[in-house]
């Protein structure tokens, strides 16, 4: 069951809104009378792998073929003139 308040009053009770929330309850956020947000808890771990799978299998995810940091970006560096001076050649040439 979700808790429901105003902003203004989310704004003077925020501690309690938290207290809520780590024992799993929602809390809907009113400002002149329409929801506008949703404080919930941290979804869990299958819930979120879930969504991971659903947004590969969509193709808007590729997951990473490695685990662990990425590595240190390098530039690639390309010959000819720099982007800088490109970019103002095509301005002035409107």
């Amino acid at each position: 069951m979700a808790v429901q308040m105003s902003v203004r009053e989310a704004g003077q009770r925020f501690s309690e809104i938290i207290k809520a929330v780590k024992t799993g309850q929602e809390v809907v956020l009113i400002e002149r009378g329409k929801r506008i947000a949703v404080i919930k808890p941290w979804s869990l771990p299958e819930q979120e792998e879930d969504a991971l799978r659903r947004l590969e299998g969509a193709g808007l995810l590729r997951r990473a073929t490695v685990r662990g940091p990425l590595p240190p970006f390098r530039p690639v560096r390309i010959k000819g003139e720099s982007m800088t001076a490109t970019l103002r050649k095509e301005r002035d040439e409107r």
